[in-house]
């Protein structure tokens, strides 16, 4: 059991009269106020993000002020805690001052010295947690652009959208291409999210026999079925207190979506062959391929599941996408191959980062990730530039000449190998090239490229 966080000041103080008196003052000064009898048990019902302040006498029996504080400073030595005592025992002050004490109160004292000393303290809590805050949110920021590497507007979205739904107890269903990352972001989620410290399990339901998947999701008991010899734990069974991570979704049999929706909607799980229901606190984290709307449409998706998962719903865009990001991931890649194989890191050059710009990526990060490996082994740069339908590639300039004319056609060459992606719009194409559009429409003036040229452009090139 965890104490209320709207509770803003604990008061512990075996003297039943003192600790209605000392209650009372609180209270009508506004403050939530949870008095107890003694200070047995307090440290382990409150969590590090705990906003509020603890008022102890020190002479209690059981636990003393002192040990109290020991103990509550060994799990959160930022909380301030308050020591009162009417002994007027100046040795044990000075003792309770070094053992980290945010005040010491000699009984009796005016009720104003009280209240003043309480709201300092909760000014001083909510600073200290106001900058945890902001660590927090620092370092998942940087560890969110370590995992997720790219610039492009789609990726900066995707990692705002993840920092915001970490936090929450929200299932969440990812969308995205063979290769994009999903697991990747699944991770993401459980790591920067409270259940860090509890199991993640993934599990491809795509790459489980039909025989098999109910039992592997939900467990059996001893003769649920002919081999079932003894009780087996399932997978949401097993990460209980953390995140299941259910990837290719679309595949699941429509019995097997029913249970999963029952699962979803109650927290509970019962095993193969059992009565027993047991209770669940795990988040699921849903991937998938295929447009669940359509499959439901056709009768291959239940209906009422995918409005249960689609509630937060995140779309990795697949790599072809992302413009410049390819250059950047390659690179990334590249060098952790290098050094992984002791080997020295190579640089791209021009024709090379043109054919990676152009490139239609149908593997998304996986075919590039691969593809980087061999360039960091010394390997040719070969890739299978055959683009999806609608998609087709842009030539590759032949880079010659001097410095200046090098460079010039290696940025005719980007921007047309972006012209030939989907746009609907000049805005759409210059966020994707990272330059302003007014910058875009002098370059392409420049370079004899037209938006119009683009088949996939259906806006106006003022847009």
């Amino acid at each position: 059991m965890t104490i209320d966080n709207r509770i803003e000041v604990v008061l512990i103080d075996d003297d039943p009269h003192l600790r209605q008196a000392l209650s009372q003052t609180l209270d009508l000064a506004g403050l939530k106020i949870l008095p107890l009898a003694e200070a047995k048990g307090v440290a382990g019902q409150l969590s590090r993000d705990w906003p509020g302040v603890v008022v102890s006498d020190i002479r209690m029996p059981g636990i003393d002020g002192l040990e109290l504080l020991s103990e509550l400073h060994a799990q959160d030595p930022e909380l301030p805690v308050l020591l009162i005592t009417g002994h007027g025992d100046v040795p044990l002050a000075v003792q309770a001052m070094r053992a980290g004490a945010y005040d010491f109160l000699e009984k009796p004292f005016p009720s104003d010295h009280l209240l003043d000393s309480v709201r300092r303290a909760l000014a001083l809590r909510r600073l200290v947690l106001d900058n945890r805050s902001l660590r927090l949110a620092l370092s998942d920021r940087h560890e969110l652009s370590a995992r997720l590497v790219g610039q492009s507007p789609s990726m900066l979205r995707l990692r705002e959208q993840i920092g915001a739904l970490a936090a929450t107890r929200a299932d969440v269903l990812i969308l995205g291409e063979t290769g994009a990352g999903k697991e990747v972001v699944a991770r993401a989620l459980h790591d920067l999210s409270g259940r860090r410290n509890g199991p993640f399990v993934a599990i491809n339901a795509g790459a489980l026999a039909e025989s098999v998947v109910e039992s592997e999701l939900f467990g059996h008991e001893p003769g649920a079925f002919t081999g079932a010899q003894k009780r087996r734990i399932g997978k949401f069974e097993f990460a209980n207190g953390g995140t299941l991570f259910l990837d290719e979704i679309e595949s699941m049999s429509l019995d097997v979506q029913v249970k999963l929706l029952r699962l979803l909607q109650e927290r509970v799980v019962e095993r193969l062959g059992g009565n027993q229901q047991i209770p669940l606190d795990i988040r699921v984290i849903a991937a998938t391929k295929e447009d669940l709307r359509q499959a439901a449409d056709q009768g291959r998706f239940r209906a009422d599941l995918y409005y249960r998962l689609n509630v937060a719903p995140l779309r990795i865009p697949p790599l072809r996408e992302r413009g410049e990001d390819a250059l950047m991931l390659f690179q990334h890649f590249a060098d952790e191959a290098s050094t992984r194989h002791g080997l020295p890191p190579h640089a791209l050059q021009p024709a090379q980062r043109a054919l990676l710009l152009r490139h239609s990526w149908p593997g998304n990060v996986r075919e590039l990730q691969n593809a980087a490996e061999r360039f960091a082994l010394g390997l040719e740069l070969a890739l299978d530039n055959s683009a999806p339908e609608g998609n087709p590639g842009a030539p590759i300039a032949v880079v010659s000449g001097g410095l200046s004319e090098q460079v010039e056609n290696f940025e005719k060459t980007l921007i047309a190998a972006e012209l030939a992606r989907p746009h609907s719009s000049v805005r759409s194409l210059a966020e994707a090239l990272g330059i302003p559009r007014k910058t875009l429409h002098d370059k392409l003036r420049k370079h004899g490229l037209n938006f119009g040229d683009n088949s996939h452009g259906t806006a106006d090139e003022t847009d």
